[in-house]
This record gives structure tokens, sequence and C-alpha cells, in this order.
């Protein structure tokens, strides 16, 4: 199970670096002036690179998390509330994950609107998804 566990942090903190430097990305998309060409083809070029990278690391640690929660049994039972609080913030890693691959679509579109400092907000989610995942496993407050 030790090995189960530990390639689960592993993909887990790989997925994340992944989630916290798109929305960067996202940051000089949003910045580059329409007449910067290679500039915005550079950057949508790291985007897609590192949605898809990010993709394949997440796949990992849903299936490693989903497989201690199943077939080893952590979590479940009473008293175990605290993973289905840490199941929401799994879900909404997830939905962050798939927000970014559809602003991603936007930005190849030429349909974004968003500004840079909207982006540079949206960056700070998934850090605290990760803090409430990591101190609901550590703490299991109920």
């Amino acid at each position: 199970m030790l090995w189960f566990k530990s390639f689960h942090i592993i993909f887990v903190a790989s997925w994340f670096a992944g989630l916290f430097y798109l929305p960067r990305i996202f940051v000089n998309l949003a910045m580059v002036e329409p007449q910067s060409l290679a500039e915005r083809d550079r950057l949508l070029l790291m985007a897609r690179k590192l949605l898809r990278f990010t993709t394949v690391l997440a796949v990992p640690a849903l299936l490693l998390g989903l497989c201690l929660w199943l077939y080893y049994g952590i979590g479940l039972g009473p008293g175990n509330g605290w993973m289905h609080a840490k199941l929401t913030v799994v879900v909404l890693a997830v939905a962050y994950h798939a927000a970014c691959a559809r602003m991603l679509r936007q930005f190849e579109a030429q349909a974004m609107d968003r500004s840079h400092v909207w982006f540079r907000w949206f960056n700070e989610l998934p850090v605290l998804l990760l803090v409430a995942a990591v101190l609901l496993v550590v703490f299991k407050p109920f």
C-alpha cells in the first residue's frame, strides 16, 4: 500500500505543478499584443503541450487515489467525513483542469476576453485546493 500512496502523492504533486503553471501561460497570452503572432503561437504551443502532459499526470493520480480509497479502504466507514470533503476537493480540481482546457480552446479561437489580472487570480485556485486536500488528509478533522 505504501507504494500506491507514494506514487499517488508523486502524481498529484506533478499534476498540480501543471495546474499551477498553465494559468501563468494564460496570463502571458492575455497580455500578448494583437500583432505579436509569433509570441502568441509560441505560448499556445506551450499551453497545449503542458495541458496534454498535465492530463497524462492527472490520470494515474486519480486512479491511484481511487485504488487507495476502494481497494485499501482508506477513508471508508464511519468517522471518515474528511474523505467526503477531500473527494469534493478532487472534483473541484478536475473541474479546474477542465476549465483550463476550455480556456485554452477559447485562446486558440481568439475568443478569450478575460484580462491578465483575472488570470492572476484564477491561478491561485489550485493552491487553495492543494492546501485543502493536504490539510484534510493529514488532520482528518471529521
